[in-house]
C-alpha cells in the first residue's frame, strides 16, 4: 500500500491488475500460479441417472452397498444425474422452443429428485443430500461433519448456461458439474459410474464389436471425434484447461466392486487424462 501524494493521506492499493485489461492475453497468462486444494482428501463419485438410478433396485442397491463400504474409510461427494426424466423435460422444452438456459434450469429439479432418492438409501450411513442453494458454500463443513454428501450434479449456470455449438441441449450437465466441482475444490479423484465398462470407439450397445479404449488423452479424444461418448461431450474441453484434476475414470456400476477400486486409484475402467 502506498501514499498517493506528499500531503495527501489517501492510500493506493498496489495490484498488478488494477490498471490492466482482463481480456489482455499477456495479463491473463501472468495470473498463472499454484492453486489451493480445499478438499484434497475427498473423492467425487458421479452416479448416472439413466444408467444406474433408472435401472431400479436391481442395479441401484448394489451400487449403494459399494458406496456404503467406501464411506467407512473415504470422504465422498456424490453427484447424481437426472436420467430419463431430464430427457423427457428436454424433449418437451425443445418442442416448445425454450432456450438453452431455461432447459438448464429445468434439468436441476430431476437431478435433485434422484439426489434425494439416493440420499434416503444412504441416510442410515450418515450421508446427507444438500440443497443446491447452500451446497457450494457449506460443502467443506458438511464433508468434515459427515462421511459423505450428495448433490444434484447440475452446475448452477441456470439461465446463464453457455450456448452449445450444436442444438440447444445444455452442454454442462451432471458429468460436467461433478468435474467442475472436483476441479474447484481440488478433490483427489473423480469417478463416473455408468452402465458400460468404459469408453468405446462406438456405442457398444449398438455395435457389440466396438473396440474398448483403456486410456486416452483429452486432446486425442477431441481429435478423434468419436460418434458416441458415455459422458458429457464437454468434459475433454474442461480437462484440458483444468489445473487440479488431471484425469477421470469411467467404470461400470453393474460391477459395483469397480467403484471402490477406482476411488483407490486402480485402473478398472477407462481413464481419460489431460496429457
Amino acid at each position: 500500500m502506498t501514499t498517493i501524494g506528499t500531503n495527501d493521506r489517501r492510500h493506493h492499493v498496489d495490484s498488478m491488475l488494477m490498471r490492466e485489461s482482463l481480456v489482455d492475453k499477456e495479463v491473463m497468462a501472468s495470473t498463472e500460479s499454484s492453486v489451493v486444494r480445499m478438499l484434497p482428501n475427498a473423492h467425487v463419485v458421479k452416479v448416472g441417472g439413466r444408467s444406474i438410478m433408472d435401472a431400479g433396485r436391481e442395479v441401484t442397491y448394489p451400487v449403494v452397498d459399494a458406496l456404503r463400504v467406501l464411506l467407512e474409510t473415504e470422504r465422498l461427494i456424490i453427484g447424481v444425474g437426472g436420467g430419463v426424466r431430464s430427457r423427457h423435460v428436454f424433449s418437451i422444452g425443445l418442442d416448445l422452443g425454450l432456450p438453452t438456459g431455461v432447459l438448464a434450469q429445468l434439468s436441476m429439479a430431476d437431478a435433485l429428485g434422484n439426489a434425494h432418492l439416493l440420499g434416503a438409501l444412504l441416510a442410515p450411513h450418515g450421508v446427507v443430500a444438500i440443497p443446491p442453494e447452500i451446497f457450494g458454500h457449506l460443502l467443506p463443513l458438511f464433508i468434515h461433519s459427515a462421511p459423505g454428501v450428495i448433490f444434484n450434479g447440475v452446475p448452477p449456470y441456470s439461465l446463464w448456461e453457455h450456448p452449445p455449438g450444436i442444438g440447444r441441449i445444455p452442454p454442462h450437465r451432471t458429468d460436467a458439474g461433478c468435474f467442475i466441482l472436483a476441479e474447484c475444490f481440488g478433490c483427489k479423484t473423480i469417478t463416473l459410474v455408468k452402465d458400460v465398462d468404459g469408453l468405446y470407439t462406438e456405442d457398444p450397445k449398438e455395435n457389440p464389436g466396438a473396440s474398448f479404449i483403456d486410456a486416452i488423452g483429452a486432446r486425442e479424444l477431441q481429435r478423434r471425434g468419436l460418434p458416441s461418448l458415455p459422458f458429457d461431450e464437454i468434459l475433454p474441453d474442461l480437462l484440458v484447461n483444468a489445473r487440479l484434476v488431471r484425469q477421470f475414470q469411467i467404470v461400470n456400476g453393474c460391477k459395483p466392486e469397480c467403484i471402490a477400486a477406482a476411488v483407490r486409484g486402480e485402473h478398472v475402467g477407462t481413464i481419460v487424462h489431460a496429457d
